[in-house]
């Protein structure tokens, strides 16, 4: 059958679609792959049977079901960001669910909780909940990531230690499971399918919308950044032992959000404490980090503390554009801190190596906090004992990722693992990392990959819901 689908299955879709052509697109639509399939990461081709843009529940139960009976798989795509390209199926023949017109908000002013379509942007969740109330929910900082996959695969940003990830906020959703049945699903009904989406959704069903517990906006921040644009690696390695020292510090204020950026332009420290300067300046950040260009800004708008995080560095590279890129993580425990003379290796190996690129960087983030007090089974999402994270990323804008690049991050996060032996450091499954291939299933899901198969081979006895690293089904 190739990449196109046989006529009975596109027929079949058609008609799953009440007969709308244009939520359609397969091979032979015009400009497929560039207006359609839109691979996030250009380094990984990927040819899906088709794109579907289903308007209802119904609609998605149907390319569900011509799934089944066609034996494809299928894998909804939200925002699209997926570094491995898992939202436009993965691997070649999947049938791509586009959720964009998913939309539906509400927000019930007596329990503030708000209704959110799955198709909706970060940015627009964060525009909705402002304008209905000023209220708020942990989310990431990048803001053309979906809500769909980012609240079904953890969620991390800079309030999840005062409020946990994006998906401890959610508290029921609508799902289209494999049967193409479609049914609500919380910690009271489909105890075990609620489990599971809460952290590897992508495995299990497509959500068309979530209800979730909101925040009142903070009504002052401060963000913070410190900067040092040159120095040797040792100038470096000693502001990371700096940070890392702070970080790790059981007494540190939950308001507190911290990353440690490491780019060809030098170190950044940059966070956000979500209350007023007078609480920032008591904690003194400034004398337990190293003195350099320090800038603290107060703002009381909300929207604009938000809109500040999307004009990272980072995002600003990895953000909206498609590129040719290749990413790793790894997940730190209270543990896991990173001893003195492995710090001094990690940045005298980036200074020396040749990285094959000039546009990469590192970002440390830091988690705990509330994202911590949730039980390591509560949920799906495997890293709960996790004080921070490490995501190093490149890019080759002259073509596909080389050796050489793959070499530079691999052999920067063997420094790290190899400094830390009889540690087991996961990765998240937020930066897919194909190279992990099955290992990475065990790395995302870490002691919850047992109950996930189980639940995997009673809802998807037929792995409709498929990619390469997904949950399989218990043997």
């Amino acid at each position: 059958m190739g990449n196109t689908p046989s006529t009975a299955a596109q027929q079949c879709l058609t008609n799953a679609l009440g007969g709308k052509q244009a939520l359609l697109a397969h091979q032979n639509t015009p400009l497929y792959q560039a207006i359609h399939v839109k691979p996030y990461n250009l380094d990984i081709p990927v040819n899906p049977a088709a794109v579907t843009y289903p308007e209802t529940a119904e609609h998605i139960a149907g390319i569900v079901k011509c799934a089944s009976t066609h034996k494809l798989k299928v894998q909804p795509r939200c925002g699209g960001h997926s570094y491995a390209n898992y939202g436009i199926g993965g691997t070649d023949g999947a049938i791509v669910v586009d959720m964009k017109n998913f939309q539906q908000f509400s927000m019930d002013k007596t329990t503030w909780k708000a209704t959110i379509g799955g198709g909706t942007l970060l940015r627009d969740v964060t525009k909705r909940l402002h304008d209905n109330g000023k209220r708020a929910m942990a989310h990431g900082t990048c803001p053309q990531v979906g809500i769909g996959g980012h609240a079904t695969i953890g969620g991390l940003g800079p309030t999840s230690r005062m409020w946990g990830s994006a998906l401890d906020h959610v508290e029921e959703v609508q799902v289209v499971l494999a049967d193409s049945s479609i049914v609500r699903a919380s910690e009271k009904e489909n105890s075990d399918v609620f489990f599971a989406l809460k952290g590897a959704a992508a495995s299990f069903g497509i959500i068309t919308e979530f209800k979730v517990r909101t925040q009142a906006e903070p009504g002052e921040s401060v963000l913070y950044t410190y900067s040092i644009t040159a120095g040797d690696s040792k100038a470096k390695a000693n502001a990371f032992k700096k940070w890392q020292a702070l970080i790790s510090d059981p007494t540190l204020s939950r308001k507190f959000a911290s990353q440690f950026i490491l780019s060809p332009l030098g170190v950044i420290i940059t966070g956000t404490y979500f209350g007023p300067q007078s609480e920032f300046n008591a904690l003194n950040i400034s004398s337990r980090l190293p003195h350099k260009d320090e800038s603290v800004v107060v703002l009381k708008d909300w929207l604009g503390v938000v809109g500040h995080w999307a004009e990272d560095v980072a995002l600003e590279i990895g953000g909206g554009i498609q590129s040719n890129f290749y990413a790793k993580s790894l997940a730190y425990t209270e543990d896991d801190i990173i001893p003195d003379t492995a710090v001094d290796k990690m940045f005298a190996y980036v200074d020396s190596v040749d990285k094959g690129t000039l546009l990469w960087f590192v970002i440390w983030d830091l988690e705990g906090g509330a994202i911590n007090d949730v039980a390591p089974d509560a949920t799906a999402y495997g890293h709960r004992d996790a004080l921070f994270y490490h995501q190093a990323y490149a890019v080759n804008l002259f073509g596909k990722v080389d050796d050489k690049i793959r070499n530079f991050l691999a052999g920067f996060n063997k420094i790290i693992t190899d400094s830390l032996p009889g540690h087991d450091l996961g990765a998240y499954a937020g930066y897919v990392d194909r190279a992990l291939g099955e290992e990475g299933q065990s790395k995302y899901w870490t002691g919850n990959l047992p109950r996930l198969q189980q639940i995997k081979a009673k809802v998807d006895p037929q792995d409709i819901f498929h990619n390469p690293q997904s949950v399989r089904l218990a043997k």
